[in-house]
């Protein structure tokens, strides 16, 4: 008997996007245009969060106006704003340097950034590694991944970025689909606590970054 017909795409609710170029000579602009179309890309990125991090019946609502700013500044880039409105800020200069794989990157900053417009974040006691750690999870799971992330096992689990990303994978793996989405949801209303893992795994973070490194360790 032939399996079901897939279900229709569930219908995520898309804000406004706005862009903003505030060099227009620099090129990483034009790196920036002739690999990507903006709205597609930004439509793109909302739809991935959405999908990863939510349900339909989950997902935020509150996101209205999304504005993209693309500038010459250092570092990659960095989101900010009220409940309804956010700005991603992205280094051209960034762009310039990657200019060999552009567009994965593009699109992979662009997502990992969205993330800081839908996640939740324990009313703002969230450890900042977790934070970069759910957004870099995403990137990871969209197929976006920069060809110098490794996993590692040394320090501390929310060391945040692809660090705290691959450990949240191997959670997702051991744990079951819809893990990590349940971890983003237990820190909507609530203040942060360690306490969250062990709601969803029955696991102690420390207890699953001790496992966590085992596997690394039999599977170099």
């Amino acid at each position: 008997m032939p399996p079901p017909p897939p279900g229709p795409e569930p219908q995520w609710p898309i804000p406004t996007f706005n862009v903003r170029i505030e060099d227009l000579a620099h090129p990483g602009v034009k790196i920036f245009l002739g690999n990507i179309r903006v709205d597609e890309a930004l439509r793109h990125a909302v739809t991935t969060v959405c999908r990863l991090l939510y349900t339909e019946q989950t997902v935020p609502k509150n996101v209205q106006l999304i504005t993209l700013v693309l500038r010459p500044m250092p570092g990659v880039a960095h989101t900010f704003g009220s409940p309804t409105t956010k700005e991603i800020h992205f280094s051209l200069d960034h762009i310039r340097n990657c200019e060999s794989r552009a567009k994965d990157e593009i699109l992979g900053v662009l997502v990992h950034e969205m993330v800081h417009c839908y996640q939740y974040d324990g009313q703002g006691k969230t450890p900042g590694g977790l934070v970069e750690g759910i957004a870099d999870w995403v990137r990871l799971n969209a197929g976006y991944v920069p060809p110098h992330w490794k996993k590692e096992g040394d320090g501390d689990w929310d060391g945040g970025y692809q660090k705290t990303a691959y450990f949240l994978d191997w959670i997702e793996g051991r744990y079951g689909d819809g893990s990590i989405q349940e971890l983003n949801e237990s820190m909507k209303d609530l203040e942060y606590n360690e306490h969250v893992f062990k709601d969803v795994t029955g696991r102690k973070v420390s207890k699953l970054w001790k496992l966590y490194k085992e596997h690394l360790e039999a599977n170099p």
